[in-house]
């Protein structure tokens, strides 16, 4: 194997810690190969080697520095998966627009993704088109929860789980717009969440 350039280890590690400087959030592979000119399997070898040297925190997904774990202490990283009809929230890389960086005393802890809703037919529960919602993944909910479920369709959802119908067993799952969706629901044989929504991120 080719020897890593020093300087080039340089060079990603001041491009990690600018960019958190700059977005509060790790940069993609793709945008460090862009930033420091190199092609993204290179970039990613990169990493690799420095992760393995200690000269940085790599996992696959994010992206640390010294630096920046140094000004994180309560935060973590969660990734934006986009928005609510784009397929599994399962997180993998191709897929995620970027990370950003949430306190642990506002948000809590957990495994959490953020999805950008699509819609308008969860307004009523302060859910508008584009918001951006922040989801802890689990598989369960209670009653109440506003989760992100499969619909008859095998597509994610993001409506609220409002009970199992006594008569067909079928759970539940309501829309919160009464205006332009008066009584409108969803109703799953099997209800199988992927994560229960915990905060709204959107703009004033």
């Amino acid at each position: 194997m080719r020897s890593k350039s020093p300087e080039l280890m340089k060079e990603i590690c001041t491009c990690v810690s600018d960019y958190y400087r700059k977005w509060r959030s790790s940069p993609s592979v793709g945008e460090i190969a862009k930033a420091v000119g190199i092609a993204k399997t290179t970039a990613y070898r990169y990493l690799v080697e420095m992760n393995e040297r200690g000269l940085l925190s790599y996992d696959g997904h994010t992206i640390e520095t010294p630096q920046i774990n140094r000004c994180t202490t309560g935060y973590f990283s969660a990734p934006i998966v986009g928005s609510i009809h784009c397929g599994d929230p399962e997180i993998e890389e191709e897929h995620v627009e970027e990370y950003v960086s949430l306190p642990e005393s506002i948000f809590g802890q957990g495994e959490f993704y953020i999805l950008r809703a699509s819609g308008d037919s969860m307004v009523d529960a302060g859910i508008e088109d584009k918001d951006l919602v922040v989801i802890r993944k689990q598989t369960t909910a209670n009653v109440g929860d506003i989760v992100v479920a499969l619909d008859e369709d095998n597509q994610n959802t993001l409506k609220t789980f409002t009970g199992i119908d006594e008569d067909s067993g079928y759970a539940i799952l309501s829309f919160e717009n009464k205006k332009r969706y008066p009584d409108k629901v969803i109703r799953v044989r099997e209800l199988v969440v992927q994560g229960v929504a915990k905060h709204v991120i959107k703009a004033l």
